[in-house]
């Protein structure tokens, strides 16, 4: 029977929920057994047909298909030990409770059929809507920047209809080529506004401002201008919420600025070869400004030659585990798809990342996840 239950809380159902929810899944199977016991006891004058037919409709409002099958399976179990023990055969009782069993049970099958359909509707529904909302914040990256390759991939978690407030977005520019990811630190649609207005400072400073960073600083203006709106966030927001985000800029040069706001750095491949790039200084996220007093923010440079790939991530893709509670090893994963393909398949090597996620999370994201993968490649022209 454990099979047919839940076997762990969802994300956001509260102990008391659970245990209530697995108490009404446990009750179909608990009257079955009752009947049985009172009918091998020497209470078995007792009339527990009633409570038999019970069973299948309690079962389709508590289980899925297989659990009310199950349950109907016991109930005609039990029903067909009882009669053959008790030597009630040919009786009308026996048959009468029978035909209620199998009345009761093409019902709850039924109901529970259209129940199912019903909740599936309303999901891909939301669903829909959710993807729409998120498709306005995150826009397609495209194939092609100038000289590099590039390519996105946002990786939602298995939470139902939430929106997460994972950002990236990547510009062509009169400075060069100019990106940024970022994680708000929540769900819901408190993040995405929050990474909406990250997102839209960052797409007009980035065509404007000369300085990376006083782009960041334009992101973090914005941020703040749309936390002081009132009702916007809530209090808890507003006291523990916080933004990490990275900006770096890919110039004609070989090389790659970065500004780097507590965000997991990014990570060059170059052949066999893997680079972190570790902020000299480190500084906090956005909305925590208050803790770098002193340390001014500014732009790193990192050397970017031809075949380097530049990988941006949100920590959604280092803090997936696998049931043995292990980290995915981002580092190796990368270095390993590197050296299986040649330059010039972003969307590719994104996705053999997202299958070495999957695989090291048994195809369970705990978090969502964003990856932006920028290639220079070798001997590239410039279309």
């Amino acid at each position: 029977m454990a099979s047919l239950l839940r076997s762990a809380p969802r994300p956001g159902v509260s102990a008391h929920t659970w245990g209530l929810l697995t108490l009404g899944q446990c009750l179909p199977f608990a009257i079955a057994l009752l009947v049985l016991a009172i009918e091998f006891s020497p209470a078995h004058f007792l009339y527990t047909g009633p409570l038999l037919t019970a069973t299948p409709a309690l079962a389709a409002v508590t289980l899925g298909l297989r659990g009310t099958l199950a349950a109907i399976g016991l109930a005609v179990a039990v029903s067909v030990t009882t009669a053959t023990y008790n030597d009630a055969w040919g009786t009308q009782q026996v048959y009468t409770n029978l035909l209620a069993i199998f009345l009761v049970s093409v019902a709850g099958i039924t109901s529970n059929s259209a129940v199912r359909t019903r909740r599936e509707h309303e999901l891909d529904q939301v669903r829909r809507i959710a993807t729409a909302a998120q498709e306005v914040v995150l826009r397609p990256v495209p194939e092609r920047l100038g000289p590099f390759r590039t390519a996105g991939m946002y990786l939602a978690a298995e939470q139902g209809a939430q929106i997460g407030g994972d950002l990236y977005e990547i510009l062509q520019t009169r400075y060069g080529v100019r990106m940024i990811v970022g994680d708000v630190r929540g769900k819901g649609l408190q993040a995405v506004r929050a990474a909406a207005a990250v997102l839209g400072a960052f797409r007009e400073a980035a065509q404007y401002e000369d300085d990376l960073t006083d782009v960041m600083n334009r992101c973090t203006a914005a941020l703040r201008r749309e936390t002081a709106v009132p009702g916007a966030f809530d209090q808890i927001a507003l006291l523990e919420g916080f933004v990490t985000a990275l900006v770096a800029q890919v110039p004609d040069g070989p090389v790659v600025e970065v500004v780097n706001r507590g965000h997991p750095p990014p990570l060059v491949t170059h052949g066999d070869t893997l680079r972190v790039l570790t902020p000299a200084d480190p500084l906090p996220p956005l909305w925590l400004e208050d803790f770098a007093a002193g340390h001014p923010a500014t732009a790193e440079s990192h050397p970017f030659a031809p075949g380097d790939r530049l990988l941006l991530y949100t920590d959604g893709v280092i803090e997936a585990r696998d049931p043995n509670d292990a980290f995915f090893p981002l580092p190796e994963a990368m270095r390993k798809t590197a050296a299986d393909l040649p330059c010039g398949l972003p969307k590719d090597f994104l996705e053999h990342l997202h299958e070495a996620l999957l695989g090291h999370t048994r195809g369970h994201l705990a978090d969502d996840a964003a990856m932006l993968l920028v290639e220079r490649c070798e001997d590239t022209p410039e279309p």
